[in-house]
């Protein structure tokens, strides 16, 4: 039996090839995983069926449907890192079946005095990141001896819908809580905790004001160098980009409420996120300027921006994304 190929987003040009780092050894067992599963309706434990070889630690039978981009994203660890252990070749194709080694993921043993901000900045990851991937929930309370895991250092940039309902606190985050003193008698019993406070909340945003038209205003006028969607190396736009001047007045393509208006999303350059009546969401990054405040109510076609090159992005551009609730869509089925 031939196993069907199944092809990565990546557009590099090359030949595939199977891992081969553990010998004939790797091949027999990928296909034995492969003839259960074209055989095997039952319920999976650990990614293969039951009857499946037990596989090492560390290890992963490639599913229909797998590619390189998604095995990262289910394990938490960066692509170039699974490429480089697999020393797979472009355009990195996996096959069913096939046996896939996977980094074991780093971890941090948490200690007296330490804090959720000072551990992220330990070890440069993402404090957002790491919180959501140990699924710390506020005030973030850590307890001494608690194994965290790390975040890679790739870790995809944050979501800006969360980021809407959630926008990030200018003010200083993440401070070691006090520890509150237990009478005596009670202090064999009082469990130690190390906490870090939460940043003050944000005050809330008006409510969006409603739209005046059907569709979306373009916010510039320009090329679209990045389409929606798969892009290169894997990896996917979740908006279009738009080439234009520097300095090429941004407006608001509906009318509604800044919810966000900062730099602190790592990629994203200075950008401003608009909540929409209907629970329509637009973003616009990479600015150079930003016109408007959070809290502010815009109006369709308002300048609220000027195109940049900040974030990470090597030409001046704009990014602009929509999004229905926490999903992103296609801009250009609603751009007019």
């Amino acid at each position: 039996m031939k196993a069907a190929p199944i092809h990565a987003t990546l557009s590099e040009a090359g030949r595939p090839r199977i891992v081969t780092a553990m010998g004939r050894l790797v091949q027999v067992w990928g296909l034995v995983a492969l003839l259960a599963l074209s055989g095997c309706n039952g319920i999976r434990i650990g990614g293969g069926p039951i009857g499946a070889p037990r596989l090492a630690s560390g290890q992963y039978v490639v599913q229909k449907g797998d590619n390189v981009y998604r095995i990262s994203n289910q394990f938490n660890v960066p692509m170039r890192t699974l490429i480089e252990l697999n020393r797979f070749d472009p355009p990195y194709t996996l096959f069913v079946g096939q046996v896939v080694r996977i980094p074991p993921a780093p971890t941090h043993l948490v200690r007296r005095g330490e804090t959720v901000y000072r551990i992220a900045q330990m070890h440069d990851v993402d404090m957002s990141a790491l919180v959501r991937v140990n699924h710390i929930d506020p005030p973030y309370i850590i307890h001494i001896g608690q194994v965290l895991q790390l975040p890679g250092t790739t870790e995809p940039r944050e979501d800006p819908a969360v980021a809407a309902q959630n926008p990030p606190s200018i003010a200083p985050p993440a401070i070691a809580a006090p520890e509150p003193r237990a009478p005596a008698a009670k202090e064999a019993k009082t469990e130690t905790r190390v906490a870090a406070l939460p940043p003050p909340k944000a005050a809330a945003i008006p409510k969006p004001p409603p739209r005046q038209g059907r569709g979306l205003d373009w916010p510039v006028k320009g090329r679209v160098v990045v389409p929606y969607g798969s892009v290169a190396k894997g990896m996917r736009n979740d908006g279009i980009n738009i080439s234009a001047k520097l300095g090429t007045s941004v407006r608001a393509a509906e009318a509604g409420v800044v919810a966000y208006a900062g730099n602190e999303l790592k990629g994203f350059g200075n950008m401003l996120l608009i909540k929409h009546s209907g629970g329509l969401i637009t973003t616009y990054a990479h600015a150079d300027q930003l016109k408007v405040q959070r809290g502010a109510t815009v109006r369709r076609g308002q300048i609220i921006a000027s195109v940049g090159q900040t974030g990470s992005v090597s030409s001046p551009q704009l990014h602009f994304e929509v999004r229905q609730g926490a999903k992103a869509v296609d801009p250009m089925k609603y751009l007019d």
